[in-house]
């Protein structure tokens, strides 16, 4: 696949297919499920996603928690400022965090930036368009103040979003986000995710169909647009995952076993590929850049649980790899098509999508 293909994963979206806040109950969103080897497809709602997987399978769940990453400070002038932090790229300096943050005005290094109870950060570093802030509690401080003053960031698309912040931390989350935040966190949630339940879950429970969970951090390179250098370099934005030697065991029991591993999303569908050599998975922690489009030979994944992307995104194209990989006679952009007749939502708050 060449630059210039990118042009082929265009499609025409009705704006009223853009849902702006998610379903109550979050299962209640419908399922688009296409089968790869019959060529057909069902109609469904997310409750029942049970229904069309295997007994025995193994669920690869993302568990990163999105944090209320945008603030609006204020200049030691007296000028408001917005700052975004880069939450999943914090790297550490000594005994020292230097925090990766994004400004919509300009600042200078030694320049320090008030919240609104006070509290102070320092600008003390620059890398291009990138500035790097340290705090005197370091970045647990950070996270306490992002809790207190942060607002939820959500895509260009749903600016116009009407949910007040509460509810928008609560519905942007999934039910199973870790609780405790070791190194980073993510400034947007892996979506595909935000469908799942107590109840889905029991109902997988009753199937045999067990789960486990990686991390991958989200940044905002999950939003960019393609660029003809990422098919140049073979490479995307680095984004950092874990995922230990339990969950490695599993995957690695579960192919030898000929069961079935589903990845829900394409955050983990990147992380399983990253991580496989010759149909293994090796346990890893560290940044991740793999660009994942036609073709490709997936070494984990057999089933994706995705949403509906963007146009033209690298989102787009790993869904297609994944089709072609399975030997499916339509690509992403006919399936893509055909749920737009058929009036479903797309993207982060949209309905959900099984490629069996």
């Amino acid at each position: 696949m060449k630059w210039a293909d990118v042009e082929k994963y265009h499609y025409e979206l009705p704006q009223e297919l853009i849902r702006t806040e998610g379903v109550e109950p979050r299962d209640s969103a419908r399922l688009f499920v296409y089968d790869t080897k019959t060529d057909t497809v069902t109609l469904d709602v997310f409750k029942n996603l049970a229904k069309y997987l295997p007994e025995e399978s193994l669920l690869v769940l993302n568990n990163t928690r999105v944090l209320p990453a945008r603030l609006w400070l204020q200049k030691e002038t007296g000028g408001k400022i917005e700052v975004f932090v880069l939450l999943n790229q914090i790297i550490e300096a000594g005994p020292q965090y230097k925090i990766p943050v994004l400004v919509d005005r300009k600042v200078v290094i030694g320049q320090k930036l008030l919240f609104p109870g006070g509290e102070t950060l320092e600008v003390v570093d620059q890398d291009e368009n990138i500035f790097y802030i340290t705090l005197p509690g370091g970045k647990a401080e950070l996270y306490v103040l992002l809790e207190k003053y942060g607002e939820t960031p959500v895509p260009h698309y749903l600016e116009d979003i009407t949910l007040n912040e509460e509810t928008l931390r609560e519905r942007y989350q999934t039910i199973f986000a870790k609780d405790t935040i070791n190194e980073r966190a993510s400034v947007a949630a892996p979506t595909a995710s935000l469908h799942f339940t107590e109840r889905v879950f029991e109902s997988l429970v009753k199937k045999n169909i067990t789960q486990t969970s990686l991390t991958l951090d989200v940044g905002l390179g999950t939003f960019a647009p393609l660029s003809e250098q990422a098919f140049d370099t073979g490479r995307l934005h680095k984004e950092y995952v874990e995922v230990t030697e339990e969950v490695a065991t599993r995957l690695n029991q579960t192919k030898e076993h000929r069961q079935k591993v589903i990845a829900v999303g394409t955050t983990v569908t990147r992380t399983l590929e990253a991580i496989s050599k010759s149909g293994r998975a090796e346990a890893y922690q560290g940044p991740v850049d793999i660009f994942l489009y036609p073709p490709h030979q997936f070494q984990m994944v057999d089933i994706l649980v995705t949403n509906f992307h963007l146009p033209k995104t690298s989102l787009m194209l790993l869904v297609d790899a994944f089709l072609q990989d399975k030997g499916s006679k339509r690509g992403v952009v006919s399936l893509y098509e055909e749920a737009i007749r058929e009036k479903f939502s797309f993207y982060s708050f949209g309905d959900s999508m099984l490629i069996l």
